[in-house]
């Protein structure tokens, strides 16, 4: 049996692109850190301030809140990404991908052990080469739990509000190959697309998947989401061995 071609960039079709972590990459930001998919790179900043949106108020919801913003930046894209400001409403996508991200980081949170406060995370893609929303879920939990760690520390909060870790992956297939963590290339032209999100015990939160005209059968999904679920214990180990190094700092 022969083995399967090696993709475009060498990896093996089960194979992560490089992964890297580096925290403090926004000082002003409560916990920050830019993630690094290969040669996808988002800032994933936590930033927490006093107080609750009004409807919560008004409706006397208890505890606090989290909210997701997410961008790219002109310059993180082969030809220039007009800022939304200059067309004067927010992409559909964009809405979609910063609303994916709120609800993957609300999935693993107590927000009434988060107190009368917001958590705000903004994801800026400063280079797009595929997987960005799945960069920037992986990429906010971390900057998240730093900035939570700060409250602890302060004694602002009695407890820790995350209750797990999360991460995001992709998968596809690619010229009939199932594949994980789709650098651009593969993306654009995959004749499937995937993108898994799953908490560090092993939780699915959401799981979106799509034929890009073409079908895909039962067993192919079922091969997609075996390689995420691959690659996502994998990504939680490394966000593990992040955290690790970096609560010894605090």
């Amino acid at each position: 049996m022969s083995s399967p071609a090696p993709r475009l960039d060498g990896r093996k079709p089960d194979q992560l692109r490089p992964i890297t972590f580096e925290a403090g990459i926004a000082p002003h930001a409560t916990g920050s850190v830019l993630v690094c998919f290969g040669a996808t790179r988002v800032i994933c900043a936590a930033t927490i301030e006093p107080g609750v949106p009004t409807w919560m108020k008004q409706q006397k919801v208890p505890g606090g809140w989290l909210t997701a913003e997410y961008s790219m930046l002109p310059y993180s894209t082969l030809e220039r990404k007009s800022r939304d400001i200059s067309r004067g409403k927010i992409d559909g996508r964009t809405v979609e991908i910063q609303r994916l991200i709120g609800r993957s980081l609300r999935a693993i949170i107590d927000l009434n052990k988060l107190g009368q406060n917001t958590l705000w995370l903004d994801c800026d893609v400063l280079q797009a080469d595929g997987g960005t929303r799945t960069a920037a879920i992986t990429g906010a939990y971390l900057a998240a739990r730093l900035a939570v760690q700060k409250l602890l520390d302060a004694k602002k909060i009695a407890e820790n509000p995350l209750l797990d870790s999360v991460a995001a992956i992709s998968t596809g297939i690619f010229n009939g190959q199932a594949l994980l963590d789709l650098n651009y290339i593969e993306d654009k032209d995959a004749e499937v697309d995937a993108n898994i999100v799953m908490t560090g015990r092993g939780q699915f939160v959401e799981v979106q998947s799509s034929g890009e005209e073409t079908t895909f059968s039962g067993e192919q999904l079922q091969a997609l989401l075996a390689l995420a679920q691959t690659g996502l214990k994998e990504l939680s180990a490394l966000q593990t061995a992040f955290l690790t190094q970096q609560l010894l700092k605090f």
